[in-house]
């Protein structure tokens, strides 16, 4: 049997933040990625500017805008038969954090692996899956894993940790095999991702946000350089009647939402091409049991509404490096510390997801039912005639209801 101070499961932005964190700290941390690499396509791609700024306070930020990325300068509501509502104009906050970043989230994984990979007492581990948890008495004492590779390098082991941090994502083992249960909220729609071409000659804000409606469908379109990754929106537990209607079908809905795009459905070349996303909401009632934490979808399934997610996990990463340090320092983290996590991130992710439940059932409820959303005209009053709710909006999208800074040990 290993032993680390922490041992953090999921190598996504969550996991890969509060282990660059911790080991700046000098923590003795080790996390665990089940796959070889961080090479998936339609991962959230979205970094928000409270995760930019994050970025600066880190010594990083240099680095990280020299990664392949565009810039969206504002988000809208799409509202079905009109122009969409601006809510977000983030050229109105005080640069440079006054965009979104839309960057592959493999470069940023990859990024975030390299710096943390500079620290002395970090370690990532490969191909490495979590399978379950190791109890001492009643307290978790570290994780179960499973090796892969061939021959001598795979094989199945035991690493004991001080504290085991689950960021392995809304599927979680961890939270499972801790007893932790979450709340579900209902949720109206699946997504299906994939690509289109984008033509060189075309022209276009790249990162730009254009939504398309149908009846009882709906489909969204990012502009990124290259392509179009392609957000097709519809009714949940579609799936299985998507497939069933054949590519040649799915490929005349596309046509019909965007036409101007028909001469490129070909690209799509089976269903093969399409990523279904179940989309889930859903919440811990208790983050942690003695000993085990859950962080980020582990512990908060979010929409993709807002895009929102990755940066949501990244800032409880951040919060719990700063809260939990001193106590990894220690040895030992008291039950206690971790409820303290709990109650500083839990405020901005009942917000964050009450607002994602709104707009579910004010656009996406109403539109998979063939009626007209009811938020329309309110959107609209609000965005041409309360100034005040512009200036906030942008903000509330860019930082979130409590953004977090990086803790005096991890600045450089």
């Amino acid at each position: 049997m290993e032993q680390a101070g922490c041992v953090v499961v999921g190598g996504g932005p969550a996991g890969m933040v509060l282990g660059l964190l911790l080991a700046r700290a000098g923590v003795k941390v080790v996390v665990l990625e089940k796959h070889g690499d961080f090479l998936r396509d339609f991962r959230g791609d979205t970094v928000h500017p409270s995760t930019i700024r994050l970025m600066d306070e880190l010594g990083l930020g240099e680095g990280f805008r020299q990664l392949p990325q565009s810039r969206l300068d504002r988000v809208a509501l799409p509202v079905p038969g009109a122009e969409p509502v601006t809510l977000g104009d983030f050229t109105m906050l005080k640069p440079p954090y006054n965009y979104i970043a839309m960057m592959p989230q493999w470069d940023f994984l990859n990024f975030l692996a390299t710096e943390a990979a500079a620290e002395p007492t970090f370690m990532l581990l490969m191909e490495h899956e979590a399978t379950g948890l190791e109890f001492d008495g009643g307290r978790v004492a570290g994780v179960r894993y499973r090796k892969g590779g061939d021959g001598a390098h795979s094989g199945e082991g035991v690493l004991r940790a001080g504290l085991v941090v689950a960021a392995d994502g809304r599927k979680s083992v961890l939270r499972r095999a801790a007893g932790l249960r979450p709340k579900e909220f209902p949720v109206p729609f699946d997504t299906w991702w994939f690509k289109l071409p984008r033509h060189a000659s075309e022209e276009g804000v790249v990162a730009g946000v254009m939504p398309a409606f149908g009846d009882r469908e709906a489909m969204i379109a990012l502009t990124r350089t290259g392509y179009y990754q392609m957000g097709y929106v519809r009714a949940k537990g579609d799936d299985a009647r998507i497939r069933a209607e054949g590519i040649e079908r799915f490929r005349e809905r596309i046509a019909s939402l965007r036409p101007d795009l028909a001469d490129r459905v070909g690209a799509i070349r089976s269903l093969d091409d399409l990523h279904w996303l179940d989309v889930r909401l859903d919440r811990l009632r208790r983050w942690y049991v003695d000993g085990f934490l859950c962080i980020g979808d582990a512990a908060h399934a979010m929409s993709p509404v807002g895009g929102v997610g990755i940066n949501l996990a990244i800032q409880d990463a951040v919060a719990t490096a700063a809260l939990l340090v001193p106590d990894l320092r220690r040895g030992k983290v008291p039950v206690k510390s971790l409820a303290a996590v709990e109650r500083r991130r839990r405020m901005p992710t009942v917000v964050v997801q009450t607002v994602q439940r709104v707009m579910h059932r004010a656009v996406f409820v109403p539109l998979f039912s063939g009626r007209t959303p009811a938020v329309q005209p309110v959107v609209k009053f609000i965005v041409r005639h309360a100034p005040v709710v512009r200036r906030v909006l942008p903000r509330l999208i860019a930082f979130g209801p409590r953004p977090e800074h990086a803790p005096g040990f991890a600045r450089r």
